[in-house]
């Protein structure tokens, strides 16, 4: 059975130009990059150029970009770097949303237990914060803001250059998570007021375990991990030079294609869309239908658990998930759905299929057959539908469809 992966929110498949970069540079690259002779040196250029590639995608200077091992170091990295700097001018007050990603809310709680005050925005019905709530939120004593620029459950894209040109006119630092967003819509960090982005290479097909912080120039960045003097000496350790040449190939081939797969994928999204939300009583789209990642798609199902449904689908070849990668062992709705106002009961089916441009229409078709069918299956075998069917279960039918 051919399997159809549609979870490229949480990982992608690398391409094969990336492997092909990999592939030569561990074969001839293999001098490290802190050795003087030619090899050590050759290793250092291709770092070096590889730093002034993603520079470029990204609107920056290649010396305002730091590697790290992925977007929740470079998440961790920014954030504490941020409070401590905040905390050395007596500011203390950070603020962010509720449906951030965990690498940033988790961050966050242990910054709480060391003193700092975080103000959680909420988000509205469609997943979208309000630029005037995070203008409300500012006071004469944050530190910096941090919000992410597209979410990784329910792909919602944040009004980023607005909330930067508002943390920029307040003297505020702003943080953006931008692992899902980078690859997938065109980002520019200087017209977009952005001073410090987190990023990932494997969300846009390249290789896992390799990342990247852009910080504008003139914010500090405390040291994380010592020991030697890599990245401007605020990172120690060899560079992982295969996988920085690889994130380089991989966000230049992703964005050199940008306009024309986000075309592509989206019309994929939209066409399944339409299909599930007509074949399939009491669903829901969660978030904005057009303001969204062109591969996003978030499903609600009333009276069925997730969990049950993604089994169902792997046995049918279609491998999705639920919501983020990074808690698929939690038993607990969604953080991001909840923040939406979905009740628990709504919340816990949850469905979360994520396309990119190696999609191809006769998947989405086969996906828009056998979904419905599950779904049905277990509604039949579900006593929470049964009592909805019955009328004994009051619902919140302002979330459904």
């Amino acid at each position: 059975m051919k399997l159809i992966y549609v979870d490229n929110a949480a990982t992608t498949a690398m391409s094969g130009a990336v492997i092909g970069a990999m592939e030569k540079s561990m074969r001839e690259d293999y001098g490290n990059p802190s050795s003087l002779h030619s090899m050590g040196q050759r290793s250092a250029e291709r770092v070096r150029a590889a730093r002034e590639t993603i520079a470029k995608r990204l609107g920056c200077r290649s010396n305002e970009i730091y590697f790290t091992s992925g977007g929740t170091e470079a998440d961790n990295w920014a954030i504490r770097s941020c409070a401590k700097n905040g905390e050395k001018r007596g500011k203390r007050h950070i603020i962010s949303t509720k449906f951030e990603h965990h690498a940033v809310l988790h961050t966050l709680q242990a910054l709480e237990k060391e003193g700092f005050e975080v103000t959680y925005i909420d988000v509205n019905e469609n997943g979208i914060v309000k630029v005037g709530d995070v203008e409300k939120a500012i006071r004469g004593d944050t530190a910096f803001v941090t919000i992410m620029y597209a979410n990784n459950e329910i792909g919602t894209i944040q009004p980023i250059a607005e909330i930067g040109r508002l943390c920029r006119e307040n003297g505020v630092v702003f943080h953006t998570d931008a692992v899902q967003a980078v690859g997938h819509i065109d980002i520019n960090v200087e017209k977009e007021n952005i001073d410090m982005l987190s990023f990932s290479s494997h969300k846009f097909h390249g290789p896992k375990g390799i990342g990247g912080l852009y910080c504008r120039k003139g914010i500090i960045l405390n040291n994380m991990i010592f020991g030697g003097a890599q990245e401007r000496n605020k990172r120690a350790g060899t560079e992982n030079v295969p996988q920085i040449i690889g994130t380089a190939a991989a966000l230049d081939e992703a964005c050199s294609g940008l306009e024309k797969n986000a075309a592509y994928v989206t019309a994929l999204r939209d066409r399944l869309i339409d299909s599930i939300l007509s074949s399939v009583p009491r669903s829901r789209l969660n978030g904005d239908r057009e303001n969204r990642l062109p591969g996003n798609i978030s499903f609600c199902f009333e009276g069925i658990e997730g969990e049950s449904l993604l089994l169902m689908l792997d046995l049918k070849g279609i491998c999705a998930s639920s919501g983020s990668a990074c808690t698929s062992g939690s038993l607990d709705p969604s953080h991001v759905l909840l923040a939406l106002g979905l009740p628990h009961e709504i919340a816990h089916g949850s469905l979360r299929i994520s396309l990119s441009e190696n999609n191809t229409s006769q998947e989405v078709d086969f996906i828009a057959e056998i979904l419905p069918q599950i779904v049905s299956k277990l509604r039949e075998m579900s006593p929470v539908w049964e009592k909805i069917q019955i009328g004994e279960k009051e619902v919140n039918t302002y979330a459904i469809q």
